[in-house]
């Protein structure tokens, strides 16, 4: 869905985000070339947690995530990272595509924001739709990677 590839050369190290290869997920209004390497690697973990959930890959989504998570969905109901990820283990939940619409990132030390519109094509519990919802995202840095973790407020 999405074809840009970001390279950011700092030093000797050359990282690329291969957007592209997440064949689910579609940044819309995205301007990688205005990011930096901080705020592209924090765009790149949410990506990569997005295909993995279209994709049902639980030990992905496991990596990309604190133990601690919990998810509130649009109802208001509350699960932890493990209930929530049996939803989609067991086809509850299940993703199909996931734009990511004007997403905005912020970075401070080694804590990140990423705020952006969802546009999801999903059956949730049964109710077949897409959904377009705004929200954001934390992320804590942690042994060198992003890893996302609950609001502050929680």
């Amino acid at each position: 869905m999405n074809s840009e590839i970001s390279t950011i050369e700092s030093g000797d190290d050359m990282k690329n985000y291969n957007f592209s290869a997440l064949t689910n997920v579609e940044l819309i209004n995205a301007d990688l070339g205005s990011m930096n390497d901080e705020q592209l690697s924090v765009l790149y973990a949410q990506a990569r947690y997005c295909q993995a959930m279209t994709d049902e890959d639980i030990d992905t989504m496991r990596e990309l995530v604190s133990e601690d998570m919990t998810y509130t969905h649009m109802s208001g109901m509350t699960q932890t990272r493990e209930e929530y990820f049996a939803d989609i283990a067991d086809g509850s939940l299940r993703y199909f595509t996931i734009g990511m619409d004007s997403p905005k990132i912020e970075v401070s030390g080694d804590t990140a924001s990423v705020t952006y519109t969802s546009v999801l094509n999903a059956n949730a519990y049964g109710a077949r739709g897409t959904y377009r919802m705004k929200g954001t995202h934390y992320y804590e840095k942690r042994d060198g990677e992003w890893i996302a973790v609950n609001s502050p407020d929680r």
